[in-house]
């Protein structure tokens, strides 16, 4: 059997949370990915190769790079008797809450495990998926990774071994984002949430997820319309925004369904009826203009394909 040199991954972004699903829902966006090539090597370990893209450079400590740390975890874990050194690109920006971090950590994985003599499958792979985005938060969130690595809208089963549910994603809505010129690290904005809520919160919390829940199954928009609300994380969140509750306004005044932090921010993220789309964002964007802030914007469908093997020789 020819032993395989090299393969490529692309990874999507993805949007946490999704307003009403702290650290439960993720949803996968195709706005703009990361691309990880692992190219096999006779020396033992995992190396960093070039980085292009956004960014030119990445920690090159196995323990501080997502990338490194999940496809080491994937090499140690098989007993592997190569080496690879990691190319990657990155298409997602930093500190952006998009994901980019569990970005790198999928590609790197898929591309390692598609040389390996005997690949896993990708159920099998999101441990070490998930102990790569260690390196980003430690303990990891895994709403980003679930979406990245399984594509569309997952709900985590709350037992931690990384099963979700995949929710159907309801017809004729696409996702917006808006990246602010802004960064945020992961960790810090966890640790600056209150980690106690009154009971009445928690019942409304649940009450909200259980409805995004069934609106999906429907595909009901106007119960999604009436939902989609964070009341959980996006108040302890948005004063780090700069303009993000006038953001909000206009993109409800424009006709969204919901409009929300992603992740940690500072990305906004918005669902909106697909024949809106454009209308929508001039909208967003020139309440951004108005404020001074510099943005980017991306689009997306709700069933944005997963991580993929790209190409291998």
């Amino acid at each position: 059997m020819k032993m395989l040199q090299q393969a490529s991954a692309i990874a999507p972004a993805s949007i946490a949370n999704v307003a009403v699903g702290f650290d439960l829902l993720g949803q996968a966006f195709a706005g703009c990915h990361d691309k990880v090539t692992a190219h096999r090597s006779e020396i033992a370990g995992v190396r960093l190769g070039a980085v292009t893209g956004l960014m030119s450079s990445l920690p090159t400590k196995v323990t501080d790079n997502t990338a490194l740390r999940g496809a080491s975890a994937l090499l140690q874990a098989q007993g592997s008797p190569f080496g690879v050194v990691l190319d990657i690109e990155k298409g997602i920006p930093k500190s952006a809450g998009l994901g980019g971090s569990a970005a790198s950590s999928v590609a790197a994985v898929l591309a390692v495990n598609a040389i390996l003599d005997q690949p896993l499958s990708t159920e099998q792979l999101f441990d070490f998926v998930l102990e790569g985005e260690r390196a980003s938060s430690d303990p990891p969130p895994a709403d980003n990774v679930a979406a990245c690595l399984f594509g569309g809208l997952v709900l985590l089963v709350p037992d931690h071994s990384g099963e979700v549910v995949q929710l159907p994603a309801p017809d004729g809505i696409s996702s917006i984002v808006f990246h602010p010129d802004l960064q945020i690290e992961t960790a810090a904005s966890r640790k600056a949430l209150s980690d106690t809520v009154s009971l009445a919160k928690a019942i409304d919390f649940a009450a909200h997820i259980a409805s995004f829940t069934a609106a999906c199954y429907r595909s009901d928009i106007t119960l999604l319309r009436k939902v989609m609300r964070d009341i959980l994380i996006e108040p302890q969140r948005a004063a780090s925004i700069p303009c993000f509750y006038q953001v909000q306004q206009a993109a409800m005044q424009a006709g969204v369904i919901c409009c929300s932090i992603s992740g940690s921010g500072p990305s906004i993220f918005a669902w909106v009826e697909t024949e809106n789309l454009q209308s929508v964002q001039a909208k967003m964007r020139q309440a951004f203009q108005e404020a001074n802030i510099k943005v980017t914007s991306y689009h997306s469908p709700l069933n944005a394909k997963a991580a993929m093997v790209e190409q291998v020789l």
